[in-house]
C-alpha cells in the first residue's frame, strides 16, 4: 500500500451503502410492476418513484464530485510541498559537493606550494654531487604532487557520484 493509499483509504462503508440503495430501488421497481394497481396508478407511481431516483442519485453525484475536488487539492498540496522539500535537499547536496572541492582543491595547492618551496631551499644549500639527489627528490615531490591531485579528482568524482546517486534516490521515492 503505497503513501496515498494510507492517507486516503477507500471507504467501503459508501460502496456497501450504494448497494443498498439501488437493491432497494430494484426491489421498489419489482415491488410496483407486480402490484395490483390499474395503468394509470402504476405509470404515476413509477414516474414519481423514478423522480426521486433521479434526484437522490443527483444528490450522491454531487457529493462524490465535492469529495474528489478535495483530495485532489490535498493531493496537489502535498506534490507542492514535497517538490520544494526535494529541491531544497538537491541544492543543499550541491552546495556540501561544491565546498568540499573548493577546499580541496585549495589544500592542494598549498600543499604544492610548500613542497615547491621546500625543494628549492634543499636545491640552493647542496651543491655538486647533492644536486643530483635534490633532482631525484623533486621528480619525486613532483610525482606525489601528482598522485595528490589524482586522489582528489578521484574523490571528488566521487562525492559528484555520491550527489547523483542520492538525487536520484531522492527522485526515485516519489
Amino acid at each position: 500500500m503505497n503513501k496515498a493509499e494510507k492517507e486516503y483509504p477507500v471507504e467501503s462503508g459508501g460502496t456497501f451503502l450504494k448497494g443498498i440503495f439501488i437493491g432497494g430501488l430494484l426491489g421498489a421497481a419489482a415491488a410496483l410492476l407486480f402490484a395490483p394497481k390499474p395503468g394509470r396508478e402504476m405509470r404515476s407511481d413509477l414516474s414519481d418513484k423514478l423522480t426521486v431516483a433521479t434526484d437522490k442519485t443527483k444528490e450522491v453525484a454531487g457529493a462524490v464530485t465535492d469529495k474528489t475536488k478535495t483530495i485532489a487539492t490535498t493531493v496537489g498540496e502535498k506534490a507542492t510541498d514535497l517538490a520544494g522539500t526535494v529541491s531544497a535537499k538537491a541544492s543543499d547536496i550541491f552546495t556540501t559537493v561544491s565546498d568540499s572541492k573548493q577546499q580541496i582543491a585549495a589544500t592542494l595547492a598549498e600543499t604544492g606550494k610548500k613542497i615547491g618551496e621546500t625543494v628549492s631551499d634543499a636545491s640552493k644549500d647542496i651543491t655538486g654531487s647533492v644536486k643530483d639527489a635534490s633532482q631525484d627528490i623533486a621528480v619525486e615531490a613532483k610525482d606525489t604532487s601528482k598522485e595528490v591531485a589524482d586522489k582528489a579528482k578521484d574523490a571528488s568524482r566521487e562525492i559528484a557520484g555520491t550527489a547523483k546517486d542520492a538525487k536520484d534516490e531522492v527522485k526515485s521515492s516519489y
